[in-house]
């Protein structure tokens, strides 16, 4: 697959990688049909790497008045989950990790019966859960040490993502995790990162740098990143959660994600979808966060 690598994991999931690509998928069902399930997924994430290559330009680029004209199938998810929020700083980068787990996952269910499936792109899933199965993920706040913070009851098909400061993407807030649910992984990568942006504040605890000094080809150009915060007054902390709150809020009115969940030095905020459906993702159920 022009340098990607495709395994099996022991537990019998499908590891497929091509330079920053890295996708956990588990498909569950028929054996013969997870087979051939995974059989699409490999052939499909041929060339995906090298298709996003050559539109680099256009996917680092600022979106504005005009809509960005993708080629791809993954650089068009792209555009089209950013292109509402457009108001705000944001390039189809944001939305990378997501849209590409959506086009495998769309490949992986193509003509095929799962009782359900999932690609996980870095954190950021495309899930898929047929009529009457669930799936249970849980939501980790700190990477560098892992433990389960939060868990999500995913009942119908849809995208998680978290981004935030300790992520593997730069951020421009202070966000441990901006954990968001979405109508699929691109919208929910896309959201995710202007929900963590949104958790910020302005402290002699927290550092920053421009994100080409820590990255050359940053999409953020000289922005700057967070690249560390300290302890915190609490005051701090919950002003800055609740600034990523409104904004979670705000995306939610508009039908741009459906819940999320936010952490901030062991503090928390969650938001759950709202009673009327009009305009909410149908991926989740009231209890969905615990």
């Amino acid at each position: 697959m022009n340098g990607a690598v495709s395994a099996r994991l022991p537990d019998g999931r499908l590891h497929l990688q091509h330079g920053p690509i890295d996708l956990i998928i588990e498909a569950r069902g028929d054996r013969h049909e997870v087979e051939a399930a995974y059989a699409q997924a490999r052939a499909r994430f041929d060339g995906v790497l090298e298709a996003l290559v050559e539109e680099l330009p256009l996917l680092r680029a600022p979106v504005g008045a005009a809509f960005p004209i993708a080629r791809g199938p993954v650089a068009r998810r792209m555009v089209a989950a950013v292109w509402p929020h457009r108001a705000d700083f944001i390039t189809p980068m944001a939305a990378v990790a997501g849209a590409v787990a959506d086009e495998i996952l769309a490949a992986l269910l193509g003509g095929r019966r799962l009782a359900s499936a999932f690609v996980n792109n870095g954190g950021d899933i495309a899930v898929h859960v047929a009529p009457g199965a669930r799936l249970d993920a849980g939501v980790v706040a700190n990477p560098a040490a892992p433990a389960i913070d939060a868990t999500v009851r995913l009942d119908r098909p849809c995208g998680l993502a978290t981004s935030g400061w300790r992520g593997r993407s730069q951020s421009l807030g202070i966000a441990d995790a901006a954990t968001v649910l979405a109508r699929n992984a691109a919208e929910a990568d896309a959201a995710a990162t202007l929900v963590a942006n949104a958790v910020n504040a302005e402290h002699p605890a927290i550092s920053r740098r421009p994100a080409r000094a820590l990255k050359e080809d940053s999409d953020l150009g000289g922005l700057p990143v967070t690249v560390g915060v300290g302890p915190l007054p609490r005051h701090a902390v919950e002003a800055a959660l609740d600034s990523g709150l409104r904004t979670a809020a705000a995306m939610r009115e508009r039908g741009l994600l459906g819940a999320a969940w936010l952490a901030l030095q062991g503090r928390t905020r969650i938001l759950l979808p709202t009673i009327d459906e009009k305009g909410v993702p149908p991926c989740l159920s009231l209890d969905a966060i615990h």
